[in-house]
């Protein structure tokens, strides 16, 4: 008989283990490059792979998006801090819209608690798609303003972000960045900016996972609530070592070059949760 480790073969073991550090390597990447949270890539990745493990799909979307916001906390830490030792977050901006981006993992935990896989993969897909069409098609005279709004624009805005950002098991960097750019910011700076919401989306929202996953059935070993520790140990040394490349190739990067990158990799990513949904 194989040898066992945490109910797989040692050989599976090994491969998924493998794959969970080229997905962290990945994930610090994209972090770094796109000021995101690297959940867009980490979703899919672990969806795939607790669909390895055999996990019931009934909480396979939900440990994925979980695990991701666990390693989001990291990760977005040291994409934070390479970004501020460059001068390029606006700290003012943070401390405005933080409160509500709070209020609105509260809310997006409450929700996502009670939503089925299939919801959660069809937000998912169609928020990826959107933000690809934006950035491909997009204009200068693609504008909400001159700048940020005050409230209670920055309210509805800072909620939904945080309630989205829980739904996906995103940093909410993506959303933040392109809420910026149509308010007539340089995707530098938003790119930048926008890592700073990492640490305040993770946190509690990782919390409510553990919480509200705590007696769940059909979990997979070394699972805490919907958080996944095999997935979460393995993934965040490697992402957050190749977090500050990321951030060295994002400030190389011409505007149209960072935003067609960040296209291509979001489109990618909905035609699979698309695909999924068949």
């Amino acid at each position: 008989m194989p040898e066992m480790i945490l109910g797989l073969p040692a050989g599976e073991m090994a491969v998924l283990a493998l794959v969970l550090v080229a997905g962290g390597a990945l994930t610090g990447l994209l972090a770094g490059l796109f000021g995101v949270g690297g959940g867009a890539i980490l979703v899919p990745v672990l969806y795939e792979l607790f669909g390895f493990l055999g996990t019931d799909e009934a909480v396979r979307m939900h440990l994925s998006v979980a695990t991701s916001l666990a390693v989001i906390i990291p990760t977005s830490i040291r994409s934070f801090a390479a970004h501020h030792a460059k001068g390029a977050v606006d700290m003012d901006m943070l401390r405005y819209w933080a409160p509500y981006v709070l209020f609105g993992v509260v809310l997006g935990s409450v929700i996502v608690a009670i939503a089925p896989s299939l919801a959660l993969r069809a937000v998912f897909a169609v928020m990826m798609m959107l933000m690809a069409y934006r950035l491909v098609f997009a204009t200068e005279r693609w504008k909400l303003g001159p700048d940020l709004p005050q409230n209670p624009g920055r309210a509805l805005w800072g909620g939904a972000i945080g309630i989205l950002s829980v739904l996906l098991g995103v940093g909410g960097g993506a959303m933040f960045s392109t809420v910026m750019m149509l308010y007539s910011r340089s995707i530098h700076q938003a790119v930048a900016t926008a890592s700073g919401l990492g640490v305040v989306i993770s946190i509690p929202a990782t919390i409510g996972f553990i919480l509200s996953g705590w007696n769940a059935a059909g979990l997979p070993p070394a699972s805490l609530g919907y958080v996944n520790l095999i997935g979460f140990v393995l993934i965040i040394p490697s992402s957050i070592a190749f977090a500050p490349l990321g951030v060295k190739l994002a400030h190389s990067l011409s505007r149209r070059h960072l935003e067609l990158a960040f296209a291509v990799f979001l489109f990618g990513i909905s035609l699979r949760f698309f695909w999924s949904l068949s």
